[in-house]
């Protein structure tokens, strides 16, 4: 039996749960940040405070762009596994990102295994905006005391 992460609808799936809960996070965190300061009656005031604000406010829309592409390859890999072959759903794939203009047509029809690793890396780059964002989040309480 194959692995679910192996097939085109088991990575599809694997990967919209990838997109989906980064957003949940860093969407709440950032709803909520504002409200926070303002509750506080903190305004960054200092150079740090403020560098913090800005690093999270960018990798958190970092983290949202990635994951909005993380999604829409997986919409991609669920058009691939809606073929019978590999091949024939790589090569609608190509041509549905041809027709939008997104990629031009390539020569050579790529594989699963290297559009998955494609994928992967999208998730990986996710997740070290992820990390930044994190890592900002946490330290902005201690730069927002007065």
């Amino acid at each position: 039996m194959t692995p679910v992460l192996e097939t085109c609808n088991g990575f599809a799936g694997w990967l919209a749960r990838q997109a989906l809960w980064p957003t949940v996070v860093v969407a709440a965190v950032l709803a909520a940040a504002p409200l926070a300061a303002l509750a506080g009656g903190v305004a960054p005031n200092s150079w740090p405070a403020a560098a913090i604000a800005i690093v999270a406010t960018v990798s958190g829309l970092a983290v949202l762009a990635l994951s909005a592409l993380i999604r829409f390859d997986a919409a991609l890999f669920h058009l691939m596994a809606s073929y019978e072959g590999e091949t024939a759903g790589g090569a609608a794939v190509d041509d549905a990102l041809a027709r939008m203009r997104l990629k031009p047509q390539p020569e050579q029809t790529r594989s699963l295994a290297e559009r998955m690793a494609g994928a992967r890396r999208l998730v990986f780059r996710q997740r070290l905006a992820l990390g930044v964002f994190a890592i900002a989040v946490t330290a902005a309480p201690l730069a927002f005391q007065p």
